[in-house]
């Protein structure tokens, strides 16, 4: 391994219960992280996933925790990282992925405006209260170093990656309240990114197509023509396996990375470079 993706620090991983959440925290696990602290709405679903990663890691003091989190509510995200910096001393990594789909696909004439409140709650605002929360903390500590074969560099305060979306830059028909939050989630990361870089703060974004979650799976069943949709549309063939993603989202929090800001990695096999997703 070059030992620029390696990881020593404290991670939060939001939305870690399941899904590219939780593979990003065994991804973190296996690239040396020493903590990772699981927050979910789904207090059960962390607990097991916490326990779960500890057959990944790879530094040998490694600790993890879990915690439940209601990304809406400003004052549970604001207890979630003061939890972390309280209990471990400081957070290097964020992964922020908590997030819900459109449901239903409909028209932008036929919008059900609750549903629309409710995506962008959870997508957008949820997202910036994390961030919002995470600079600050990540501001108030001192900066790491890390030592290569050019020498010695400053690798910053911390790295936070956001879970964005393909349809962060693309529409898809009938999905308008998760693409117009996916796009205002890449607005946030590139804000971010430039309001606290010169304070040694990073915030990148992964933005995958069709993803083999749990989520998915239950699409496949409800309606297997998803599958020949994906075959028709993707080059390769098939979704993203879920350690795609994760790994990507490791490598996004590393030293690798130093220099890597306020941008998007596309994990979708060359889907956005044809003419439509659908």
């Amino acid at each position: 391994m070059i030992s620029s993706t390696r990881l020593d620090g404290i991670a939060l991983v939001v939305g870690g219960g399941r899904g590219i959440g939780q593979q990003a925290g065994f991804s973190l696990a296996e690239a040396g992280a020493e903590v990772i602290v699981f927050a979910d709405l789904n207090e059960e679903s962390a607990v097991s996933t916490a326990e779960e990663s500890k057959q990944y890691a790879s530094n040998k003091n490694y600790r993890t925790a879990s915690i439940k989190a209601d990304v809406t509510k400003a004052d549970e995200v604001q207890n979630m990282v003061d939890f972390v910096v309280r209990e471990f001393g400081r957070i290097d990594y964020c992964v922020n992925s908590a997030g819900i789909d459109n449901g239903v696909h409909t028209p932008v004439a036929d919008t059900d405006i609750d549903n629309f409140n409710r995506v962008i709650d959870v997508n957008t605002k949820g997202l910036m209260l994390c961030i919002r929360a995470q600079t600050a903390a990540m501001r108030r500590q001192q900066p790491k170093m890390f030592k290569s074969r050019s020498g010695e560099r400053d690798i910053g305060r911390g790295a936070i990656v956001n879970l964005a979306s393909a349809n962060s830059f693309a529409g898809l028909p009938g999905k308008m309240c998760y693409t117009v939050s996916k796009h205002a989630d890449m607005a946030l990361t590139k804000m971010a990114a430039m309001d606290h870089a010169s304070e040694g703060i990073r915030c990148n974004a992964v933005c995958p197509t069709w993803v083999q979650t749990p989520l998915l799976d239950i699409e496949l069943q409800k309606n297997p023509q998803v599958q020949a949709e994906i075959a028709a549309v993707v080059p390769i063939k098939r979704a993203a396996k879920c350690e795609e993603v994760s790994d990507a989202i490791a490598f996004l929090c590393s030293p690798a990375a130093s220099y890597i800001n306020g941008t998007s990695l596309v994990i979708d096999s060359a889907v956005t470079t044809t003419i439509r997703l659908h």
